[in-house]
């Protein structure tokens, strides 16, 4: 892995650490892949019970997806290939076989939301913020498989006033909406990770493996189609000049073409 992905094994855990904290731990194409690759592992190795996904310092677990590689994108075509390559992604890491935990600070927002929802179960501190705020930063969506994921953990209203309102929601709501398992301050986070991966590592893995798969077979069973949203949004005028608006840091007016 590069040092951008950290990966090691601590006895039953996989520890997975998004490694880019002067970006929020923005993840570039390079982490995706290493990511996956880390999933691999823990899947190979009989040892390995749990993986534990986080973001370096306390800043972020992670930001979304590294705006700089958006301004290569010359399309709509383009938005459906980045969307499909994130849907594999995230699919990828809900549909692991070992149980998977979140262990989150400050930022978790974009593709940062997307990842702890593919996961099983979320740890964060109280400086966590969570949310997809692209209607005021970039003008994109979302693919239709990350909608599912949040209205599926935190029911549409939520989901809605999270997307059109572009706010970011405190640790304590998103505990209070279930999102978040567990709550805890900054200094106690690594505790409460290690206990509860201690008790996850002390359980059937067969019968946890088929309980979340249930899950995740639910969530799935009714998914529409959706690239014709990504395709128009992508292919924006407004997705354009606001990914270079972004980049360099200069004001942009939407004008919904």
């Amino acid at each position: 892995m590069s040092d951008e992905l950290l990966v090691s094994a601590d006895g039953p855990v996989l520890r997975v650490t998004f490694n880019r904290p002067a970006q929020r731990n923005a993840m570039s194409w390079a982490m995706y892949d290493g990511l996956v690759s880390a999933i691999e592992r823990a899947e190979a190795d009989p040892d390995i019970r749990v993986m534990v996904l986080r973001g370096a310092g306390d800043e972020a677990f992670v930001a979304g997806t590294d705006i700089a590689q958006f301004a290569e994108f010359t399309s709509g075509e383009d938005g459906v290939a980045y969307e499909q390559r994130m849907e594999a992604v995230f699919g990828r890491l809900e549909a692991a076989t070992v149980p998977t935990v979140a262990a989150i600070s400050g930022f978790c927002v974009g593709a940062g939301i997307a990842l702890a929802a593919a996961c099983d179960l979320r740890v964060s501190t109280a400086t966590g913020r969570f949310g997809v705020p692209v209607a005021r930063t970039l003008g994109n969506c979302l693919a239709m498989n990350t909608y599912s994921m949040l209205v599926f953990h935190l029911g549409p209203a939520r989901t809605k006033d999270l997307l059109l309102r572009a706010r970011l929601l405190s640790a304590e709501e998103a505990h209070d909406a279930g999102f978040v398992t567990e709550l805890c301050q900054v200094g106690e986070l690594d505790d409460v990770v290690r206990a509860m991966t201690d008790r996850l590592a002390g359980h059937a893995p067969l019968t946890m493996w088929a309980g979340k798969e249930a899950v995740r077979r639910l969530r799935l069973a009714t998914m529409p189609e959706g690239d014709d949203l990504v395709r128009t949004v992508f292919g924006s005028d407004d997705f354009h000049h606001g990914v270079r608006a972004f980049l360099d840091k200069t004001p942009h007016t939407w004008t919904g073409r």
